[in-house]
């Protein structure tokens, strides 16, 4: 049986309502070109620090065409990447960082159990555990296609105090 979300009542959830697009995400992450992984934030919660974003998943994608030929699965390391850069762009916006960006410091936890491929709409969710102010923090995060969590985890995101957005 496929794992249902469990850091949201994701039934409840109105995902149709965009709240940043890609130019606004692209006020707080400096990732561009083909390591943009955000279409979308969909739902931020403040009272529950838990934030979702979403990647349509392109078949031009930088990774399609060698991973797997024929058989194109998205990587799991891009998986992570895009809930790191959704832990990102929520730093910002529960003004953990005076400046910089949260950069991935590591992993824990993390299981795959499923498959993302091209066409689909890949939902990521994190929920703020513990953080320090303009040090790091630690989130949860689940990586979401058709209702069903297809990797789930813990991201540590460490502050990059010298990067800067252009």
């Amino acid at each position: 049986m496929a794992k249902k979300p469990t850091l949201v009542d994701w039934d409840s959830l109105d995902l149709t309502h965009v709240l940043a697009d890609k130019e606004e995400i692209r006020k707080q992450n400096p990732h561009r070109f083909e390591m943009e992984m955000l279409t979308a934030i969909v739902h931020e919660d403040y009272e529950n620090q838990l934030c979702i974003g979403y990647q349509d998943v392109s078949p031009d994608a930088f990774w399609v065409r060698g991973h797997m030929p024929g058989y194109p699965i998205m990587p799991g390391v891009i998986i992570c990447e895009s809930a790191a850069q959704l832990a990102s762009f929520y730093a910002h916006k529960l003004d953990y960082l005076d400046r910089g960006i949260m950069g991935l410091g590591g992993l824990d936890a993390v299981k795959f159990r499923g498959q993302v491929r091209p066409g689909d709409r890949l939902y990521l969710i994190v929920k703020l555990i513990k953080a320090k102010r303009n040090v790091m923090m630690i989130l949860a995060f689940e990586a979401v296609v058709d209702g069903n969590v297809v990797a789930d985890g813990e991201i540590r995101g460490i502050a990059i105090r010298d990067a800067v957005i252009e």
